[in-house]
């Protein structure tokens, strides 16, 4: 069971997901970042050996925290597909048929490069490069976000990940939630994915991500 830790930003209330997601509820939106649809089947076309469950995993875990939150609305900051087309797109498309009531905003990230009219057809919201909305801006990479006027960019893109040390040499690299002064770094939601090392400064704060259990590590 996923546990779940309220964060304060700007005086607007969020909570921190185990399942990788954040729920701004003065906005009843659910964001989250990087879910990679397509890239195990882009693996498997490739001749690589990925098992067929790993997106089916990953759509049921956003199924539950849909159903937990009951959220307005989700803003993906990027990368919500992979590559080109293929089948576990028609998987999305049908879970998208089941969840017409809910609005979906994309931040488009690099990796989304499929053709507008995919994006029409499964009633996403397409937005180039950033989606602001109050004081909140939503974009795929932090690095290109205007913070001069005290807004706060919440971003994904680099899969942020951090190595907690214990007795001995032992060491457990995890996903992670990275919020900084000025930004925050979701985890990638899907969980084919590598992980980047952040190195957190004074100020910041680092939510480790085990077996969905949030872990406070910074």
């Amino acid at each position: 069971m996923a546990t779940y830790t309220p964060h304060l930003i700007l005086d607007n209330h969020f909570l921190l997901s185990g399942n990788r997601t954040i729920f701004w509820e003065e906005e009843r939106a659910l964001i989250l970042s990087d879910l990679h649809i397509g890239k195990s089947g882009h693996f498997r076309k490739n001749g690589i050996g990925i098992p067929q469950g790993v997106l089916n995993e990953d759509m049921q875990r956003l199924f539950a925290e849909i159903q937990f939150f009951n959220p307005a609305k989700l803003i993906i900051v990027g990368d919500l597909f992979h590559s080109h087309s293929n089948k576990e797109h028609d998987l999305f498309l049908r879970w998208r048929n089941d969840m017409q009531h809910l609005h979906i905003d994309l931040v488009m990230g690099n990796h989304d490069i499929l053709k507008a009219c995919w994006y029409e057809d499964a009633v996403i919201n397409v937005h180039k490069k950033t989606l602001q909305i109050g004081r909140f801006i939503f974009m795929h990479d932090s690095c290109e976000a205007d913070l001069s006027d005290g807004n706060y960019c919440f971003s994904g893109h680099i899969h942020p990940g951090i190595t907690i040390r214990g007795m001995g040499r032992q060491s457990l690299k995890l996903p992670c939630f990275y919020f900084t002064p000025t930004h925050a770094v979701l985890p990638a939601f899907g969980k084919f994915t590598g992980t980047h090392p952040v190195h957190p400064q004074a100020g910041d704060s680092v939510f480790a991500v085990s077996q969905q259990k949030l872990i406070q590590v910074y």
